[in-house]
């Protein structure tokens, strides 16, 4: 009964640790959140003005994912200390099936980048392409605009071709300092933003993944261990009628 008890208390003392990495944790996806959505490489594109811009859903989309999924972090890990602090049987098995619910969306976002890795990529190109195509028919100064401040935030100056007619428009949407120095073009800038950006993003998921799995395993036996606890208890009751 002593070492089941030291078994026990070993495992609270790992929820414990384990709470405090998924609030930390939490707080690293709403920070990255925040830097997504407000990243002036995206915002850029997302401010183009389309009919319907994709960039401008898919921020929209990673803003309310991270939310929901900086939420559930803090809440398992609040549950797993209330349910380890107190022996509540509910607390802990909830704090399971946050624990659960974000170990499968973690599994969902990497089989996403597996599969579909590049779409945040092609959507970006295909923005620059529309713009950079439209400033190249002689479109309005807004489109002229907007080329100029694509390059500006990139740090880039257009597309590496060999048209002449093409060069004009890069003399005319990149600055001085920038044709001097930039040696890439502006698609070559979008993979290397978008390649840096997504090694955190990938580096958080895979912590994520790691934290959660250990999290379902403390939680389980902890929860079947004040399951039993509690049984024990009971049975050792007894009413006496007359």
């Amino acid at each position: 009964m002593g070492q089941r008890c030291s078994w026990v208390q070993a495992t609270k003392c790992q929820l414990l640790v384990t709470s405090l990495f998924g609030m930390l944790l939490g707080l690293s996806v709403a920070i990255l959140t925040t830097i997504t959505y407000y990243e002036k490489h995206f915002i850029v594109i997302s401010e183009v003005l389309l009919e319907t811009n994709p960039m401008r859903t898919f921020l929209n989309l990673v803003l309310y994912a991270g939310i929901c999924l900086s939420s559930l972090l803090t809440i398992a890990a609040i549950l797993s200390v209330i349910g380890t602090w107190r022996d509540l049987e509910s607390a802990m098995a909830v704090g399971f099936l946050c624990f659960a619910v974000v170990f499968c969306a973690s599994v969902q976002a990497a089989y996403w980048a597996i599969t579909n890795g590049t779409e945040a990529e092609d959507t970006m190109m295909d923005v620059y392409d529309l713009v950079y195509e439209d400033v190249r028919n002689n479109s309005s100064n807004n489109r002229r605009q907007e080329l100029l401040n694509i390059h500006e935030t990139f740090l880039c100056c257009g597309k590496k071709l060999q048209f002449e007619e093409e060069r004009n428009i890069e003399n005319e949407t990149c600055q001085s300092e920038i044709t001097g120095t930039a040696n890439e073009d502006c698609l070559q800038a979008i993979h290397n933003i978008l390649k840096k950006h997504m090694r955190f993003v990938s580096i958080v998921m895979i912590i994520t993944t790691i934290i959660m799995v250990y999290g379902m395993i403390l939680t389980s036996f902890l929860c079947f261990s004040i399951h039993f606890n509690n049984s024990l208890d009971r049975k050792d009751k007894y009413v006496l009628t007359g």
